[in-house]
């Protein structure tokens, strides 16, 4: 019997039934789920199971253990937060803005140039990223740069790629980068990001626990707020991965809670939250 208009509360998330999603989502993604986020998730699940006819964790679970690729991605979809801003973190893109000018200065300029935007949720972090490119290097300079931008949820990707936000959502950008990287405000009170900024960009589907398909070095990796959800052991290889992926002297920016102190030893402190890649 389903409950399409159905209480909340007929939703009981038993402690048995936490355990199995908290194991669930550790195993497929590395993400952890403490026991004072159980509440959270039977808040955001809801939805799931009613789409499904479902008005029991108990089925739901059994579902994942019968089929878990098909759920997956419906499950990573509900759970992750994504919270985000157009150049949060403003001391980031004023390091950016040197490395990039540094990288330029190098005889025969920057050259190849890739720049990884790794949990970049709904977009504003690579399209933060991509202006502070075309702001600061020549059409000459970036003609081998981009920014790859991933992330585990689908949802968010589809919104990143249509590169369309609300006016009151870009306030925070630098002075004369809205008129010059945004169109003209619509009907609905939105603005589209510019061509220029779109082209530097490729949005795809990751999740950090499998295989990287990316060929090459780095320059520059931004992984803010991502790390926070995975417990030290899972940490330690995934900020050693980087590394492996940055070239000596690449940058790393991780959240403004995040630090490498105990997880990894490769890496020097190039700012706040910024560490470069030893050789």
């Amino acid at each position: 019997m389903t409950h399409p208009h159905g209480n909340d509360e007929l939703f009981a998330l038993r402690s048995k039934e936490f355990k199995f999603l908290s194991a669930f989502l550790s195993s497929h993604t590395g993400i952890v789920l403490p026991d004072n986020k159980r509440e959270m998730v039977r808040g955001r699940m809801v939805k799931r199971l009613r789409a499904l006819g479902l008005d029991d964790f108990k089925d739901y679970c059994a579902l994942l253990e019968a089929d878990p690729e098909s759920e997956l991605e419906h499950v990573v979809n509900a759970i992750t937060t994504n919270i985000t801003q157009f150049f949060r973190e403003p001391h980031h893109f004023t390091l950016l803005t040197g490395e990039l000018k540094r990288l330029a200065a190098r005889p025969g300029g920057p050259g190849r140039l890739r720049i990884w935007s790794a949990g970049c949720s709904t977009g504003e972090e690579p399209y933060s990223i991509a202006m502070t490119l075309v702001d600061t290097l020549s059409p000459a300079q970036r003609r081998d740069a981009l920014v790859l931008a991933t992330d585990i949820d689908t949802s968010v990707l589809d919104r990143a790629a249509r590169g369309r936000y609300s006016a009151q959502s870009t306030q925070r950008l630098p002075p004369g980068y809205r008129r010059r990287f945004l169109g003209v405000e619509d009907e609905e009170g939105y603005l589209e990001i510019a061509e220029e900024v779109r082209e530097c960009i490729r949005f795809r589907r990751l999740n950090l626990l499998e295989p990287w398909p990316m060929k090459g070095l780095f320059d520059v990796i931004f992984c803010r707020n991502v790390a926070i959800y995975f417990d030290k052991k899972t940490q330690r290889a995934l900020v050693d991965r980087y590394a492996n992926c940055l070239r000596p002297g690449g940058l790393l920016f991780l959240g403004h809670a995040e630090s490498l102190i105990g997880v990894s030893e490769r890496f020097d402190v190039a700012g706040k939250t910024a560490y470069r890649r030893l050789p």
